[in-house]
């Protein structure tokens, strides 16, 4: 058997380090994305944000997080009926939860509302 080449290893700087952990996220960048672009593998960047949140340099995910999101205007279903009124579909909004879950709630659930029933559905 022959090997080809030496074998490379690289060393990261804590910097360098949470530059990359910090990367996944931002602007919708997945881990898979921000892996391919600096050559490293998905693990690798899962067991550094571990190391970072438990060295407390990250802040740990403790909750539900509320990220603003702009969806233009609704496009709303309108079915006509029989006396000329139309009947409009509320806008339906799913939210995955951890371990699995799914919520659908309606778009103009208030803000303590929906905070409420998360921490029920979480809380189960």
């Amino acid at each position: 058997m022959e090997i080809l080449g030496r074998e490379r290893r690289r060393r990261w700087s804590n910097a360098e380090k949470l530059e990359i952990v910090a990367a996944v996220g931002m602007n919708g960048e997945t881990l898979a994305r921000v892996a391919r672009r600096y050559d490293v593998s998905r693990s690798q960047i899962y067991q550094w944000r571990h190391l970072f949140r438990k060295r407390g340099l990250l802040p740990a995910a403790d909750g539900p997080t509320f990220l603003p999101v702009d969806i233009g205007a609704p496009m709303l279903s309108a079915e006509p009926v029989l006396d000329d009124r139309v009947v409009v579909s509320p806008l339906i909004v799913e939210l995955c939860l951890a371990q699995g879950r799914r919520l659908r709630f309606d778009a103009g659930i208030e803000a303590t509302a929906l905070t409420q029933l998360i921490r029920s559905v979480e809380a189960a």
